[in-house]
């Protein structure tokens, strides 16, 4: 479990993926701070893990990051840490358009493919 302080490639996610899912990585994501937290077993390990780094939870999204697959469907928002009524956002996935951009931006600043 850490946070991003350094790009990583495709091929260290798939590597991380190897060790724990097999096929996917779980992360969050912090859009005020434009941090990635990857690498456990449950999205609210990398949420506290970035509340502990001084985040905001109103800012964090939880993610799947599929390595293996190269199109748009290498991102998936979907995490029980996004279900947030009093945000607006009262499903599993991330209901903001603009908040899911953010969030795919992030992951290509972070994420090498």
């Amino acid at each position: 479990m850490k946070i991003l302080d350094n790009i990583i490639t495709i091929e260290e996610v798939k590597e991380i993926a190897r060790n724990n899912f097999g096929s996917l990585v779980k992360a969050v994501v912090d859009v005020e701070k434009k941090l990635i937290a990857i690498d456990a077993e449950l999205h609210s390990d990398l949420e506290a893990l970035l509340i502990e780094n001084n985040s905001k939870q109103e800012n964090l999204w939880g993610i799947n990051l599929y390595p293996d697959i190269e199109d748009d469907d290498f991102l998936e928002f979907d995490s029980m840490i996004n279900i947030r009524p009093r945000q607006g956002n009262k499903s599993r996935s991330v209901d903001s358009v603009e908040t899911q951009k953010e969030i795919i931006d992030i992951v290509n600043k972070w994420v090498k493919r």
